[in-house]
């Protein structure tokens, strides 16, 4: 009952429940996920958690997070902003609220949650780990509202960082390539039905394990940015010193992307 608590969204699969397994040991996990059933069955998995149900789509269900935890007054110690959700389709062949949801789950919620614990946030002095993304740093043709969103998670907890240097709170941002978890298997189609074509990758998919064990060690250590794809990093390199090069070759290598899917 004295170990401190880990808050996990998207926490009933994916990063998330790996997240889970490899923290337990250490950390009382507060889970957090749509996904009711999956959430339930986390019971007999983990003996010293809480499970609390959410639509991180809907601002209302966040707020009520929010005072669903503050009721504990927990010794908040970590809050993962791991849910996520993606789409594959090109911006002409998608629809404005396909890019509203993504938006939603990716950076408003995150940022709510963020907000309405901030006070005990800073008083557990806790530190704040962000899921985000290399698109974050690099347009990926085909996720336009993916990258939109992570851009604006890390522009806004970077700014955050340092307005509360001094406070003890700390964050970490953490930009994966790509990773094998069902946020891509579920990604949207431009009609907000999943979508049915492959997705285009650069360099290796890495497993849910080999990431979190990465993300793990960063949080031990102390780190506020993980880069753990050496090649993606070279590339928002190139994004940034050689942007032209850099769209010939994402279109290469993203070419099904240009394709009609509408």
């Amino acid at each position: 009952m004295n170990k401190p608590v880990a808050i996990i969204t998207g926490a009933a699969s994916g990063l998330g429940l790996e997240m889970a397994n490899q923290l337990a040991a250490e950390y009382q996990l507060y889970l957090v996920d749509v996904q009711a059933d999956k959430l339930n069955a986390l019971n007999q998995q983990f003996t010293d958690c809480k499970l609390f149900t959410c639509d991180l789509s809907n601002m209302q269900s966040v707020d009520e997070l929010v005072a669903q935890i503050s009721q504990h007054n927990p010794n908040i110690a970590l809050l993962i902003n791991n849910a996520g959700i993606t789409h594959r389709s090109q911006v002409r062949h998608t629809q404005a609220k396909v890019i509203e949801q993504v938006m939603a789950v990716d950076f408003h919620a995150p940022v709510r949650l963020t907000q309405g614990l901030l006070p005990r946030l800073l008083e557990c002095k806790s530190k704040i780990v962000n899921i985000s993304s290399m698109a974050g740093w690099m347009p990926v043709l085909g996720r336009a509202g993916y990258c939109a969103a992570k851009s604006a998670l890390h522009q806004y907890f970077e700014t955050l960082r340092g307005e509360l240097l001094d406070s003890g709170l700390t964050v970490l941002m953490v930009y994966p390539s790509f990773i094998d978890t069902p946020i891509n298997q579920n990604a949207l189609g431009g009609d907000g039905n999943q979508a049915t074509h492959p997705r285009s990758t650069v360099g290796h998919i890495h497993s849910a394990n080999w990431m979190v064990k990465k993300i793990v060690k960063a949080i031990r250590n102390n780190k506020q940015r993980l880069f753990p794809e050496p090649l993606t990093l070279v590339f928002s390199l190139l994004y940034r010193l050689w942007p032209s090069l850099f769209m010939r070759l994402m279109r290469r290598k993203f070419a099904t992307e240009l394709e009609s899917h509408s």
